[in-house]
């Protein structure tokens, strides 16, 4: 374990030294392995977070250059020291340029109305009528598409842009274990020309 790994880790990272050495420590110096219990710490730390209340935050907004598309975001925290940090404020322009491209409808999958998925699933039924396949096969290619939808037109589940190996959810959860408090995405809207 070199000072040069542990910079190396905080800067792919944004973690604290102390937490870097502590995660080296224990897999023997390996920067990859280290860098997954990082994560893997990050995330139990995110979990304990979300039941912390969200007083504080920022609106951000995107508008994107060719005047045609603008977005608007509130996401909270904890308290007004981080909602002020390069972190977050960097967490919430992210955010911004995703629902930029992607165009989400919703935050999560729990906060899509039913009444919007019951007209899915009337569609999805409408597809498989006269496939000759069996009731249960067709349940099933029924849910498969509507958990294909939820996680296309919700944000936390969306692939992100610029890495598709993580979601926005664990953009957020990245950005928990930084900053050591909970964040929220309250809502947002996107507009278009």
């Amino acid at each position: 374990m070199s000072i040069d790994d542990i910079k190396q880790l905080r800067e792919e990272t944004g973690v604290s030294p102390i937490e870097i050495k502590k995660a080296l420590g224990e897999v023997d110096g390996d920067i990859q392995k280290a860098k997954e219990l990082l994560r893997v710490w990050g995330k139990t730390l995110a979990g304990k977070k979300t039941s912390k209340e969200t007083k504080e935050g920022i609106i951000d907004f995107y508008l994107h250059p060719n005047l045609k598309t603008g977005v608007l975001i509130e996401l909270k925290c904890e308290t007004d020291f981080v909602a002020k940090s390069p972190e977050f404020k960097n967490l919430a322009h992210e955010i911004c340029l995703q629902i930029a491209a992607m165009k989400p409808l919703y935050v999560s999958k729990s906060s899509i109305p039913e009444e919007f998925l019951d007209g899915e699933e009337k569609i999805y039924k409408e597809q498989t009528v006269g496939s000759g396949k069996p009731e249960n096969i067709i349940k099933q290619i029924i849910e498969g598409k509507l958990n294909k939808y939820k996680e296309a037109v919700s944000l936390l589940s969306q692939s992100w842009v610029k890495d598709d190996s993580k979601t926005i959810k664990n953009l957020v959860e990245d950005t928990i274990a930084k900053v050591g408090e909970n964040i929220e995405i309250k809502r947002f809207a996107r507009y278009e020309i």
